[in-house]
């Protein structure tokens, strides 16, 4: 079925579901030595609002922490 901007795609059903899961998000910020959001969207692939949301989704799971240096945030993960 389609994608839409925003990194998802529609089921058979016509479900949305995410085009990109969260061990992609993860996996990037552990692989980036500085994982500003900008640079994780860009090692994904997705827009940086996407980025942002879902890294924003795994700190309210209490998977990625974050800190703002400058103007922008950078993710770190929960040991």
């Amino acid at each position: 079925m389609g994608d839409d901007h925003r990194g998802n795609s529609r089921d058979e059903g016509g479900r949305w579901s995410p085009q990109f899961e969260d061990g992609d998000f993860l996996d990037a910020v552990t692989s980036l030595p500085v994982a500003s959001t900008q640079r994780v969207a860009d090692e994904v692939g997705c827009s940086y609002d996407l980025a942002y949301r879902r890294l924003k989704e795994l700190e309210k799971d209490e998977r990625v922490e974050s800190e703002k240096v400058g103007g922008a945030f950078v993710w770190l993960i929960v040991e």
